[in-house]
């Protein structure tokens, strides 16, 4: 059965090597032993920021899922919060498994815990299945994103 806690050092790997397993994150990944520092000291800033969780789905002991959610303040709606999800991915051998569904879920109960008035997330429109996922899920094309490069 699956669960679900926050993310150890000991599950960078594992979350790493998730992150690179598909067609985009192969060329923005880099999945190597021993893992290049930034990542440690990504992992590092976001556990101890207290308004970033990384929460990994867990089969036994072995993560399956990670996803990060971050909670933002905002002056909009009154002063309240905000969470945005990113970086979700299951492992290849559990995908269409339900995992990822419970997953982002879980991130879902997450932000009302925290009081969010609302739960946000963007995915890369060259990902058609993750959209159909996530409006599966509830989510809804509401808002048109904009990125810049830097």
């Amino acid at each position: 059965m699956v669960h679900f806690r926050i993310a150890t050092l000991d599950d960078l790997s594992a979350m790493v090597q998730m992150l690179a397993d598909d067609e985009l994150g192969r060329t923005r990944e880099r999945y190597e032993s021993p893992l290049p520092e930034s990542y440690f000291r990504a992992f590092h800033a976001i556990d101890t920021d207290p308004n970033n969780e990384l929460i990994v789905a867990c089969l036994d002991d072995r993560a399956v899922g990670v996803l990060q959610l971050t909670f933002t303040p905002h002056l909009t709606h009154q002063g309240s919060w905000r969470a945005t999800i990113e970086g979700v991915r299951t492992a290849s051998s559990v995908r269409g498994k339900g995992i990822g569904s419970k997953l982002v879920l879980r991130a879902v109960e997450r932000a009302e815990e925290r009081g969010c008035h609302l739960i946000q997330l963007t995915t890369d429109t060259a990902r058609g299945d993750a959209l159909r996922f996530y409006e599966r899920l509830g989510f809804k094309a509401t808002h048109t994103g904009l990125k810049m490069k830097l």
